[in-house]
């Protein structure tokens, strides 16, 4: 099996860890007042990234939580990767300065991909583009905005900016548990030659089995949340699925054939 990064996310709004629903901040649930003890977990059961999204910054255009993030750089001692309110290049140095591993960029991929291009050079390797998707095109400030720009065209634009990756996010289908959009990963993955890393949707062992299918293609990770919290997928189990039982501890014992 190809291995697949398996990427906990860990979103932020007032402080706490929660999911939103398809992108709704009035359908937020609280996991987690502190979201250091999430970080923590995570950590502890294998996980190699953390995904942080500050709910409040994708709203409000600049970071909000950073005091939390901070925290859990300081708490963990595994990768870390962060989005939302970072559409300048201050915001972006002092994430970077916190120890950050890469940041996110969305809104400003689309109002000021120059500006994209140039944090790509400056920071080679650690800028990443999340492209939120609703029926396509793509969506921007903290998905409360959708634009006439196709999902497919921004991403082939980012690559030619330089960006290390691309998050892509499925909206309607995140924190739903109905299953990654794999028809949409598919055909992104094969137009750009960055790895093209799968967010929204998934809700099972079965789901991450049907993704790996992809890696051949240029699927090369998965960020997982609502499952996680729900307790519909066990990020050990979901670490074995995606071929990395060599990260745990643990015996293999998980029969993914169960799940094909």
């Amino acid at each position: 099996m190809t291995l697949m990064d398996v990427i906990p996310a860990i979103d932020l709004l007032g402080g706490c860890c929660v999911r939103l629903y398809q992108g709704d901040y009035n359908q937020s649930e609280v996991f987690a007042e502190d979201p250091v003890v999430m970080a923590q977990t995570w950590a502890d059961e294998g996980a190699s990234w953390l995904h942080l999204v500050d709910l409040d910054g994708a709203k409000t255009g600049q970071p909000v939580n950073l005091e939390s993030i901070e925290r859990i750089v300081k708490a963990v001692e595994i990768s870390i990767q962060v989005g939302g309110g970072l559409r300048d290049r201050q915001r972006v140095q002092q994430l970077l300065d916190l120890g950050v591993q890469r940041v996110i960029l969305g809104t400003v991929a689309i109002e000021q991909p120059s500006l994209v291009a140039e944090l790509c050079q400056d920071f080679p390797g650690q800028v990443v583009v999340g492209i939120d998707a609703r029926g396509g095109k793509v969506a921007t400030r903290g998905w409360l905005e959708t634009s006439e720009i196709n999902a497919i065209d921004l991403a082939q634009q980012m690559e030619t900016a330089g960006a290390a990756a691309i998050i892509y996010t499925d909206i309607q289908r995140d924190g739903t548990l109905q299953g990654p959009n794999l028809e949409a990963l598919k055909e992104m993955a094969e137009v750009i030659s960055l790895p093209v890393i799968a967010s929204g949707g998934v809700s099972s062992v079965a789901d991450l089995l049907n993704l790996s299918g992809l890696a051949s293609h240029g699927v090369t990770g998965v960020i997982i949340g609502r499952a996680l919290y729900t307790g519909d997928i066990m990020l050990r189990e979901a670490l074995r699925a995606a071929g990395i039982n060599r990260w745990l501890d643990v015996p293999p014992d998980l029969d993914t054939s169960t799940y094909a």
